[in-house]
């Protein structure tokens, strides 16, 4: 089925909440628009209520708060695409990930920083790639000037990495983005960077300073932006609004220049050699155990998109040793998920499912590209991934005993692997090799079966419940917790009391587990876990929203146990939810059951009152044209 535009819809709603100018930011919850405004009365909310796709406008907690149902996912999509309006900001992003411990924090942050100049870093290490074979080749020399200007391409980026990270990290962090590159010039500047060549003893106000590379450095400028964040925010608040535009930057270059060759550089430099010392270490200890685990830990450090948060490691040991090993070690995952998704191809008969896998291989397999093949296939289906995992250790051990490396940054795909010539080649490419093929093959035979397909469409999902929707019909939906039955119009949220999303019942929770009410299909689960869509065997939509405005938990005190697209049965455990830290917080824990597809129905009624068990009936469905008797 085509998808719906939204185009129309996401201009409306930004002319109704006062323009883009008025919103500090946007993000949607389970089933609702979610705006941050600078100035309510400029919210024109009777407008806003009655276009076309809007159930219900709600002014609560200072939001404001458009309840679209289940396609706010598109239409956030549209509003962000069409207009100027920004989504959650980041800062406040970073704030709500507080609970976070530390390592994922910085790695996740890294990531973050990363990602804006991937396809420049990508580019460039294929463009060395390309130069190694042709110098390999005799097609060119170094001293040729085609060859140093081709490699002036390729190797800028890298050398001037702390200028690009210092522009992504200004921008993540909310700092003067052009006062950030200031800084990072500074360290690559040409004659500091002769000083450490030469050796120099430099002092900066007969304070000795200890000089180290900071050309393709990575941590000192990450942590010297994040520090002129802060400065920047209390020179603000200290200078006189008279002189604050041209003191700010003068005073933030002043100081965190000096900072940073003094203290952060140093400190940066030392503790990021620890951890290269700390992986070449357990890589020499046992090279086989240690390229097996990274390999077979790798899928999942790409699929929670921190595979870049590693890069500091990789570029310390370039500039210690002249090549990386930890991104040569971890490579053939690249093959191995590129070899899954070809089994999958080789298997289905399903065009539409052949001509995804086909693209997603290809992508894989010649830009390194696996993101197609992992979130569009191999994971989605699982035992692909789970076999590329495997595939991907063993290439992984192959790699670390045959000691291969790269001298620069590259992502493995067939136009990158001149790149990795030396030592260790042949070992690489075998590695490589084995890692697609193997996977390919165990994939079709053991990995993938047609069956394994989730149609959208609801006849398909009842089929495969082994339910067939065809004549007289009634359908019941039984209770997800043990608790207390109440009516909607007793919810203290007016979008469920109006019964604005479908009727249906609320509970008020006396314990946390939270099972399948029917038998179904996983249809829609948000990233905090606070709520969970199903399509029961019967076409019901049933959205189950614990607690009221717990989006706001940022997913502290839930813990879900199921994924989008998995068939459940009744009593299935869908998720735990902490009601203490719920209650703690603030925030109410009665939790709304709804048939989100009511009007389908020509009667939802309450079929349970008072207390009830997990599994009780509790909401009794007639299809259209039938009674219940």
């Amino acid at each position: 089925m085509a998808k719906k535009n939204y185009d129309d819809l996401s201009k409306k709603i930004e002319t109704f909440v006062g323009g883009s100018e008025n919103v500090i930011s946007l993000f949607h919850c389970a089933t609702r628009l979610r705006f941050k405004v600078k100035d309510g009365s400029r919210v024109d909310k009777k407008r806003l209520g009655q276009l076309e796709g809007v159930i219900k406008v709600i002014d609560s907690g200072g939001q404001i708060q458009v309840v679209i149902g289940n396609q706010v996912a598109d239409v956030y999509e549209a509003i962000l695409k069409n207009t100027k309006i920004k989504a959650q900001d980041e800062a406040e992003e970073v704030e709500n990930r507080g609970k976070k411990n530390i390592l994922n924090l910085f790695m996740e942050t890294v990531s973050g920083i990363f990602a804006p100049i991937l396809a420049a870093m990508c580019g460039a290490g294929m463009l060395k790639g390309i130069l190694i074979l042709c110098t390999t080749l005799g097609w060119l020399t170094a001293d040729m000037g085609t060859y140093r200007i081709l490699y002036a391409a390729a190797d800028g980026v890298f050398t001037f990495l702390p200028v690009f990270l210092a522009f992504t990290a200004a921008k993540k962090f909310h700092a003067d983005q052009y006062v950030s590159v200031g800084i990072a010039a500074a360290l690559v500047y040409p004659d500091i960077t002769a000083a450490y060549s030469a050796g120099e003893a430099l002092t900066f106000m007969n304070i000795p300073v200890v000089l180290v590379s900071y050309t393709s450095s990575v941590i000192p400028i990450i942590i010297s932006i994040y520090v002129l964040s802060k400065l920047e925010k209390g020179l603000k608040h200290i200078l006189p609004e008279i002189c604050k535009r041209f003191m700010t930057p003068l005073l933030s270059l002043v100081i965190m220049v000096p900072i940073t060759y003094l203290v952060i550089g140093p400190v940066a430099d030392f503790a990021g050699n620890l951890l290269a010392s700390g992986y070449t270490g357990m890589v020499g200890f046992s090279p086989i155990i240690a390229g097996f685990v990274l390999g077979l830990l790798w899928p999942a450090v790409v699929m929670f998109g921190l595979h870049w948060g590693f890069a500091p490691i990789v570029f310390n040991n370039i500039a210690e040793y002249g090549r990386d090993t930890l991104f040569t070690i971890t490579g053939p995952n690249n093959m191995a998920q590129a070899g899954a998704t070809l089994g999958v191809f080789l298997k289905t008969k399903n065009k539409e499912l052949k001509s995804l896998c086909g693209s997603a291989a290809l992508s894989a397999v010649l830009a390194g590209v696996t993101e197609p093949a992992i979130y569009g296939i191999t994971l989605k289906y699982k035992k692909p991934f789970f076999i590329g995992a495997v595939f991907s250790g063993i290439a992984g051990a192959i790699v670390a005993a045959s000691g291969a490396g790269a001298p620069t940054l590259l992502s493995t795909s067939i136009l990158t692997l001149p790149g990795y010539i030396g030592k260790g080649f042949a070992g690489f490419c075998i590695a490589c090799a084995i890692a697609y093929f193997g996977s390919a093959i165990v994939t079709y035979l053991f990995g993938f079966q047609d069956n394994m397909i989730l149609e959208p469409d609801k006849n398909s999902i009842a089929e495969d419940a082994g339910t067939v929707i065809s004549g007289k019909q009634e359908a019941e939906i039984k209770s997800p917790v043990n608790g207390k039955v109440i009516l909607l119009s007793e919810v203290k949220d007016e979008a469920f009391a109006a019964e604005a999303l479908g009727k249906g019942i609320a509970i008020v929770p006396r314990d946390g587990k939270i099972c399948a009410p029917c038998d179904g299909v996983v249809s829609a689960l948000f990233p905090t876990g606070h709520a969970v869509g199903i399509t029961s065997a019967e076409g019901a939509e049933v959205l189950i929203h614990v607690g009221m405005d717990t989006v706001k938990l940022n997913g502290g005190g839930f813990t879900v146990h199921v994924s989008e697209g998995q068939r459940i049965k009744a009593g299935d455990l869908l998720m735990e939810a902490d009601l203490e830290v719920i209650m703690r917080a603030g925030y109410d824990t009665t939790t709304p059951v709804i048939i989100t597809n009511t009007e389908e129905y020509s009667e939802v009624k309450s079929a349970g009152e008072g207390m009830v068990k997990a599994g009780d009936p509790v909401i009794m469905l007639k299809m259209r044209g039938n009674e219940i008797e």
